[in-house]
């Protein structure tokens, strides 16, 4: 008996120093992962502060001599106050839009019964197909036929409307897993729809807000193509569009450029910094939902 009890015992710990050695060896694939993610974003900033010549002598490492100076030309030969200011303005009206119109639309389509639903939801998935880049042509034609060229419009229009079939499927998701009793209980107490959605559904919502919003501004913050075709405007030139004055078909000024890319990036990492939490709740209760 006492053997058997040995034995079983051993076994019991054998499994236990398995089980840590494959937690131990997770660990370690994770904290590669996350020196292989986060190594770009060390390699632009320490870039940004090299002088060009240290850039190509010294691609890796730390700056021999730290050029502060770098990004206050940067932002005054890139213009990038104003060029922030821009996509400032495009990007949250864009990202606002994209929400609003995205919750309004999932809160019916998760929520409501009426005839030819699947089909309404069937055409707003097909919109994920769409290659947004192959429509840009049709879109500068009916740009210039709207006189939205080279105004904030032709910008904010677009993003929205590419953006949305994300957004509803995400919202649809998300708000199909709030408990209905909740209505129905605020329809006890007198609350109409309106009511309900803005009391009750929208402050439940604010995980899967959090992650419309970052990918959208993700999205729009860093579009290039879309800003080239319809914006020719000095003064209503977004952020991408100012980083390409420091390259031309000459040659590039790397630590000017570096210097504009670590500027731009920071925006993207304090929100994304300050959302992260009520992101993963909305990705993950929107993954879990259909």
């Amino acid at each position: 008996m006492n053997a058997t009890v040995a034995a079983a015992s051993r076994s019991g710990t054998g499994k236990r120093a398995i089980f840590k050695g494959l937690a131990g060896f997770g660990k370690l694939i994770l904290l590669a992962y996350a020196v292989v993610t986060l190594y770009p974003l060390y390699w632009l900033f320490t870039s940004a502060f090299k002088t060009n010549q240290d850039f190509f002598a010294n691609p890796y490492g730390l700056p021999k001599q730290w050029m502060t100076q770098n990004l206050v030309r940067a932002w005054d030969l890139g213009n990038m106050g104003r060029a922030m200011l821009n996509s400032a303005v495009v990007t949250v009206s864009a990202v606002v839009l994209t929400v609003l119109l995205s919750v309004l639309a999932g809160y019916v389509l998760s929520r409501f019964s009426f005839p030819f639903k699947k089909i309404v939801v069937v055409l707003f998935t097909t919109g994920l197909l769409i290659p947004i880049h192959s429509t840009l042509v049709p879109l500068f034609i009916m740009m210039k036929n709207m006189d939205l060229l080279d105004t904030y419009g032709a910008l904010i229009l677009p993003y929205t409307a590419f953006e949305l079939p994300i957004a509803i499927f995400l919202s649809m998701a998300y708000m199909s897993s709030i408990p209905r009793e909740i209505e129905e209980a605020a329809m006890i107490d007198g609350s109409g729809w309106w009511g309900i959605f803005g009391r009750m559904i929208l402050p439940l919502c604010t995980p899967i807000v959090a992650t419309i919003s970052i990918l959208a501004f993700l999205r729009f913050w860093n579009d290039f193509s879309f800003a080239l075709v319809f914006i020719n405007t000095q003064a209503l030139k977004t952020l991408p569009l100012s980083l390409s004055l420091f390259s031309d078909g000459f040659g590039t000024d790397y630590s000017l450029t570096m210097g504009a890319m670590a500027i731009a990036v920071i925006p993207t990492i304090v929100i994304y910094l300050v959302l992260q939490e009520k992101i993963m709740k909305g990705m993950v209760a929107g993954s879990t939902k259909g």
